[in-house]
């Protein structure tokens, strides 16, 4: 499946040859089965979902601390063209476009809409990370070798017809078995179905359409046995987790959890007055001390989240009922928000977290009542004026410790400064005075493509919809 990838990272490159008649590369692959395809697609999508834009993301929300080498300065907001790269999420895309064109061939209306499903994962990545970027012409490369930059606006009305065709095609009553190579739901199409849909929500909680979220997630993810995990295993350079081989193996030390918010945040709910919660056995499993080096705060590798085969996150049932939750208490329809964050809460009550149990000790989540977000209620940490307000910012924490190392936390980082009311975290910035809110288009891009926005936008410029 790796190969897979590779070859058609090095096949897409048109500008390997000097050549204006050499029109094929011969050592591309152009007869693989849609199984085959699927398989390494997927590969691809996971790859996305914890490579080093995740842990950027991390690092610029507050929830990671660069600490050595070129982590160190990203941590610092310090980047440039140099540091970010498509190679991988546009061939990554343009694989899943290619999976609906050979499922049409055969008329398979179920791989069709699974490939939908990955490509708006994987465009969704780069448009809320990078603002305008080419879609519409992305994927035909013959009529448009340098494809124009779409609206993000637009690219997220796209996205969503996008899923709306998905979940049609996934709602056929056949389409052909794709199970032995689709590692991510083994075939189940009501888990995509359901995926798509929480993506659907996803997206629309970017773009501030509460109503649309809620009816999205309503048809969503609706239990944790439907979450999109990619799994992984102990072999390196296999199946091993990236996030193990980053922290422990191949980069240890250059990142890490001292000073970062996300273990501060953790650390003083634990030390509350909320007799309802307990959340030292989550911080546990996240974080353990002395690993790298005597005293550090390093990721656990060791019997936590980031072990060789811990199972990583893509979409999963808390997230949609967090999407719920934060959007009904948007409408103030803090009754119906507050069922849903206690669905987290139950889940986390019995220890469920990503395909992982998490030890009893330690572990409490008791239901809330509204009495508990009141100007004297327990769970109103920032003594919030109104219920509305306490509710929101007890969802936004929640969703922060939840996405650990997804970048949609960077997302929330930036959403909720536009999001009304305003309610965020108090994420403390590691240098200057300006907040990250980008990432910067790639140099490769730059070089070669005449539609790349101008003025260049830096990483302190806001995309569009935040």
């Amino acid at each position: 499946m790796l190969a897979l990838i590779l070859a058609q990272v090095l096949g897409s490159c048109e500008q390997s040859f000097d050549q204006p008649d050499i029109q094929n590369n011969p050592n591309a692959v152009t007869d693989v089965d849609v199984a085959t395809l699927l398989a390494g697609t997927e590969l691809g999508v996971s790859m996305l979902h914890e490579d080093t834009d995740v842990r950027i993301a991390s690092m610029w929300a507050g929830e990671l601390a660069g600490l050595s080498r070129a982590h160190q300065g990203f941590g610092q907001y310090i980047v440039s063209s140099q540091s970010f790269s498509w190679n991988v999420l546009y061939p990554v895309a343009s694989q899943a476009r290619l999976i609906q064109v050979k499922a049409d061939a055969v008329g398979d209306k179920w791989t069709k809409g699974v490939g939908q499903v990955l490509e708006a994962l994987v465009i969704a990545k780069a448009t809320s990370l990078y603002g305008d970027v080419p879609y519409s012409q992305a994927f035909d490369e013959t009529n448009y070798p340098t494809p124009a930059f779409d609206k993000q606006a637009d690219i997220y009305k796209a996205l969503q017809t996008t899923l709306d065709d998905a979940i049609t095609n996934l709602s056929a009553p056949a389409g052909l078995a794709f199970a032995p190579k689709d590692f991510l739901y083994k075939g189940d199409v009501s888990k995509w179905k359901a995926a798509a849909n929480t993506l659907k929500a996803r997206l629309y909680l970017h773009t501030a359409e509460y109503d649309n979220a809620i009816a999205s997630a309503a048809k969503g993810i609706k239990r944790q046995a439907a979450d999109m995990l990619i799994p992984h295993g102990t072999s390196l350079g296999v199946d091993m987790n990236q996030n193990y081989d980053f922290f422990r193996v191949n980069r240890a030390g250059d990142t890490g959890f001292d000073g970062a918010y996300l273990p501060k945040l953790m650390q003083s709910r634990i030390a509350s007055a909320n007799l309802k919660t307990d959340e030292t056995a989550l911080y546990n499993h996240y974080f353990k001390t002395g690993i790298i080096a005597p005293g550090s705060l390093d990721a656990n590798t060791t019997d936590g989240a980031f072990t060789a085969s811990s199972s990583h996150p893509i979409l999963t049932f808390y997230e949609n009922e967090l999407i719920i939750a934060e959007a009904q208490a948007r409408k103030n329809a803090t009754s119906e928000a507050l069922v849903a964050l206690n669905a987290v809460r139950d889940g986390l009550a019995k220890g469920y977290l990503n395909g992982a149990t998490l030890p009893s000790a330690g572990r409490k989540y008791e239901p809330y009542s509204l009495t508990d977000f009141s100007g004297t209620g327990l769970a109103n940490a920032t003594k919030a004026a109104t219920v509305q307000q306490a509710l929101l910012f007890e969802i936004i924490a929640q969703r922060y410790m939840i996405f650990l190392m997804q970048y949609e936390a960077f997302n929330d980082y930036r959403r909720l400064a536009k999001a009304t009311p305003v309610v965020q975290l108090p994420i403390p910035l590691y240098v200057g005075s300006r907040k990250p809110q980008r990432f910067i288009y790639p140099q490769s891009e730059i070089a070669t493509n005449p539609n790349v926005p101008a003025p260049l936008p830096d990483q302190f410029t806001n995309v569009p919809i935040f």
